[in-house]
């Protein structure tokens, strides 16, 4: 029999059988052929388009969705993917809502936009379905490339320098490929594996190779990756987690929102990964909520979100917002962890209010006690250790808009860059570009 809802501290196998496969399901299924027929008809296909312009990886949206339209998913397909080798993921993850749906010309007048997320996602499933990717590989130009890290930077990065007929050693510190595709984001978003099967799907051009267990400054080596490759390009991802700051938080029940994610997106069964009773989540950006959400549908009777600023200035859209109170997660916005109650294992959490009087944030002295046995951090990432010889730019690592760092030889994309906002599709965009630098840099 399962545990219930009331059993107290962290505990497996909380719901019943059955429920745990219904509250992973898939968020946005996929169209079927007359669904997508039928939302393409919507679009206006708009000559100078704000929903491309709004896109970072530049996709000409209008004529996708024209060719989803015209019966054409597999063209529409190679219209997304020449631009974002990713696409099917993104389709997934990428918050629409913000970007190119915010701007579509449906939304501002009807305040209904063309669902472009899952078009983009009915073209690229269909040719994934049934066809081998319809990129080759240039004849082989004798260049070899190091690329540190598999995620969708990396990824798309030595896609790109393949397709031009470079050689491409890919390493990564994890046993699996993909990054945050694979390991930081909600399960309900990216179901049946896709990320795995997308990351095969794409090395399936050929010219990359592919070692688990290699991480930079601990068995790979900068200075040597430069004198062995033509050029180094670095998507390393943020390995660190910023602290709480708050007493107490080195109690039991306290972690990552990463690591506890990345449990959950790994987990042959879910009913076997423990969840708290009472869940606090600290932070206000995705995956804070991704966290928060996976708790309550792993069993959880009380998650709460706290938050240090007002609700506008939080960085998971008003969908991921919305889909947090759909699942019932109360947000307490304007407060920060105090102090973690507990002798040895977390039992609650002291939030102190706060307030900006337009001189910086401060707290108020007002505190409210929440019982917790469970508290994620998700407060931002950091860096780890620096690459040595590489220039920062606050804690990431400086980067040209093609990408080039401080180094000769050595570019740099992904959340581990300065520059754009920390998500898959920024970080494809940063792949590529960079990738097309190298090119030019080594072909002249």
């Amino acid at each position: 029999m399962p545990n219930s809802q009331m059993t107290p501290g962290i505990a497996p196998a909380r719901l019943e059988d059955g429920a745990y496969e219904d509250n992973f399901s898939d968020l946005h299924p996929g169209y079927a052929p007359h669904e997508a027929l039928v939302a393409a008809d919507r679009c206006y296909f708009c000559h100078d388009a704000p929903c491309t312009t709004a896109c970072p990886t530049d996709i000409d949206i209008p004529m996708f969705i024209r060719q989803i339209q015209a019966g054409m998913p597999d063209e529409a397909a190679k219209t997304i993917l020449s631009q974002n080798i990713l696409g099917g993921m993104c389709a997934r993850v990428c918050p629409t809502e913000t970007l190119c749906e915010e701007v579509c010309v449906r939304e501002t007048a009807e305040g209904k936009p063309v669902e472009i997320g899952r078009l983009q996602r009915f073209a690229t499933d269909s040719l994934m379905s049934h066809a081998d990717q319809p990129f080759t590989r240039a004849e082989s130009t004798g260049k070899k490339i190091a690329v540190i890290g598999a995620g969708p930077a990396g990824l798309s990065c030595a896609h790109r320098l393949a397709s031009h007929g470079h050689d491409v050693d890919m390493f990564d510190g994890r046993a699996k490929a993909g990054g945050l595709n694979e390991f930081g984001i909600a399960a309900y978003k990216s179901t049946n594996d896709f990320a795995a099967r997308e990351v095969e799907w794409l090395m399936s051009i050929g010219g990359i190779s592919l070692t688990y267990g290699k991480r930079l400054g601990e068995n790979l080596d900068l200075a040597t990756l430069q004198s062995d490759y033509d050029a180094v390009f670095l998507s390393i991802g943020l390995a660190g987690v910023n602290a709480l700051r708050a007493d107490g938080e080195d109690k039991d029940g306290v972690r990552d929102a990463v690591d506890f994610i990345s449990d959950l997106r790994q987990a042959d069964d879910l009913a076997k990964l423990p969840v708290g009773r009472n869940v606090v989540v600290i932070g206000g950006g995705m995956t804070a909520v991704d966290a928060a959400v996976q708790s309550k549908l792993l069993g959880a009777e009380n998650v709460t979100i706290s938050y240090r600023r007002t609700r506008d200035k939080m960085g998971a859209s008003g969908f991921e917002q919305d889909l947090a109170a759909v699942h019932g997660v109360r947000i307490l916005e304007n407060t920060q962890p105090k102090r973690v109650l507990g002798n040895g294992k977390c039992e609650g959490i002291e939030l102190e209010y706060t307030t900006d009087d337009g001189s910086g944030l401060k707290g108020t002295g007002e505190i409210v006690t929440l019982p917790a046995d469970q508290i994620f951090k998700a407060i931002g990432q950091t860096l780890g250790e620096t690459p040595e010889g590489v220039k920062l730019e606050g804690r990431k690592i400086a980067v040209t808009d093609s990408g080039a760092t401080s180094l000769s030889g050595v570019w740099a994309g992904g959340d581990c860059a300065s520059g754009g906002d920390d998500l898959t599709v920024t970080a494809v965009a940063e792949g590529r570009d960079a990738a097309e630098d190298i090119n030019k840099s080594l072909m002249g």
